[in-house]
C-alpha cells in the first residue's frame, strides 16, 4: 500500500530559532512534489502554518483538522483543500489519526509531544482504524530531539518499552529522509 497522506504534528509557535519554519517549508515542498497529502491541525500560525503554505504553493493536497474551540479564535487557515471542524481535541486527533498513513513530527510543544506519544501507542496497541502499524517520525536538528531520543532508550533499557516498540518513533534530520522512510515503511507491508 503506496504512502497517501501524512500527519505532521508540530507547533502552532514557529520557536526561537528561524530553521524550524525553514524545516517546515522544506518538509511542506517535499510533500507536494512527492504528491503526499498532508494532513495537521488546520491552524495558520506557527509551524502549522508554514508546512501547510508550502503544500499549497507547490499545488499539494491539505486536509486540515482543527476544534471549534480554536476555529472561533480565528486560527483556521483559509486556504485548505479541505477543512474539517470537530467538536473537541479528542476527537480532531481520531480524525487526523484516520486520514494519515504515517506521522511525522517537526518541533513544537505540549500538543506536539502529546500527539506523538498518543499515535505511538495507538499504533503499538493496534488501535488505528485500519489496524496498520504507522510509524512516528522526529524530524530535525538532533540537538532538539536528542533528549527525547535518550529519554525513550531509557524506557528501554528499564523495561518500561519493548525493544521491538521502540522503532515506532525513529529520528530523521532531513525531511527527504524522512518521508522516504515513511514511504519505504509501506512498500515493505
Amino acid at each position: 500500500m503506496p504512502l497517501h497522506y501524512v500527519c505532521v504534528f508540530c507547533g502552532s509557535s514557529s520557536g526561537s530559532d528561524p530553521a524550524f519554519s525553514l524545516l517546515a517549508t522544506e518538509l511542506g515542498k517535499i510533500l507536494a512534489h512527492a504528491k503526499i497529502g498532508l494532513v495537521y491541525g488546520g491552524a495558520s500560525v506557527g509551524l502549522m502554518g508554514k508546512v501547510a503554505d508550502a503544500v499549497l504553493e507547490n499545488e499539494g493536497e491539505v486536509i486540515g483538522v482543527i476544534p471549534e474551540g480554536l476555529q472561533s479564535h480565528e486560527l483556521n487557515h483559509k486556504g485548505l483543500t479541505e477543512l474539517l471542524i470537530t467538536k473537541d481535541m479528542h476527537q480532531r486527533k481520531r480524525i487526523m489519526y484516520e486520514r494519515s498513513d504515517g506521522f511525522i513530527a517537526l518541533p513544537g510543544g505540549m500538543g506536539t509531544l502529546e500527539e506523538v506519544f498518543e499515535a505511538a501507542t495507538w499504533t503499538k496497541l493496534g488501535f488505528h482504524k485500519d489496524a496498520r502499524n504507522k510509524p512516528v517520525i522526529l524530524l530535525g536538528s538532533s540537538s532538539f530531539w536528542s533528549s527525547l531520543n535518550s529519554f525513550l532508550d531509557m524506557l528501554v533499557d528499564t523495561g518500561f518499552i519493548k525493544e521491538s516498540d521502540r522503532g515506532i518513533i525513529s529520528y530523521e534530520q532531513d525531511p527527504s529522509e524522512a518521508v522516504r522512510k515513511l514511504a519505504s515503511h509501506f512498500v515493505e507491508e
